[in-house]
């Protein structure tokens, strides 16, 4: 694949203001698949690790990430920002899996297992055999732990200690497992498919609701770092709606506040002058 054809194709999945140039660096590297300089704009891509036009696409795809969030900070901090290519944080990786998606919808890129029929019976047999009975025993583990409590506290004994020293299993371990198993023990039970580490994941969620959206998009197919990020913002919206009705709130009663003092005041001044 050409260089302006791999630039035509990223351009496709997300506009970008910001002129970029690729290069395929013809060499193999052992370190890297590509690389973004951001003082320049380039996307090097180290063209002899790939067997495949699939692997390039999904480095470019990386790579281009780190082109358009560098582009959304230069204009929020300005041109003398300079980003930082070598970072990888949650939202970008969930950034990342969106534009990958986007890839896929327009049929550049694609993650076919069922070419390969052995990898497709393993990821049978990890699905079933491994995620989803994962799932099933962490969630019996954490209903054990929600009664092993409750026998704690009805033989006076420190839960905490019981914890740490008599089953030596880490706080924040107990304190996931229990949750978990209290979610499979209310009315809206997760599905064990999710595998224990995605269920401790959609467990924290607090609205029923947003529970099982969050696992209807990762049973969907969506990554776990793009579900997780999902919820973030979407709370992050919640709490700025919170924010501004608390604040409608509290200007309503300062201003009725306000005009009982101004009344107040009146009554006053004329008492002082009838005085």
């Amino acid at each position: 694949m050409e260089n302006e054809k791999i630039k035509e194709m990223l351009l496709q999945i997300h506009e970008s203001n910001l002129d970029f140039s690729v290069v395929q660096s013809g060499k193999e590297s052992k370190r890297v698949n590509g690389l973004y300089k951001p003082d320049t704009h380039e996307i090097v891509l180290h063209n002899k690790n790939f067997k495949t036009d699939e692997q390039l696409v999904y480095t470019a795809v990386h790579e281009y990430t780190h082109h358009i969030i560098a582009e959304e900070q230069l204009a929020l901090y300005g041109s003398e920002y300079l980003y930082n290519a070598k970072v990888h944080t949650q939202a970008f990786w969930a950034r990342f899996q969106e534009l990958l998606s986007i890839a896929e919808e327009k049929g550049f890129y694609k993650i076919d297992i069922s070419s390969s029929p052995e990898l497709e019976d393993l990821t049978k047999k990890i699905r079933t055999e491994y995620l989803e009975q994962n799932g099933k025993l962490m969630s019996e583990f954490g209903r054990l732990l929600i009664r092993a409590h409750a026998l704690c506290e009805q033989a006076n004994i420190r839960y905490e200690d019981y914890i740490d020293r008599i089953l030596c299993l880490p706080r924040n371990a107990a304190r996931d497992l229990k949750r978990v198993g209290s979610v499979m023990g209310s009315e809206n039970p997760m599905n064990p498919a999710l595998g224990f580490d995605n269920m401790k994941m959609v467990s924290a969620i607090r609205k029923a609701d947003d529970r099982a959206s969050a696992e209807q998009q990762l049973l969907g197919g969506k990554s776990p770092v793009t579900v997780s990020e999902m919820m973030k913002q979407k709370s992050r919206a919640q709490n700025a709606d919170d924010a501004k009705t608390k604040l409608e709130k509290e200007a309503r009663r300062l201003t009725k506040t306000i005009a009982q003092l101004q009344q107040r005041l009146k009554f006053v001044e004329e008492s002082l002058e009838n005085m």
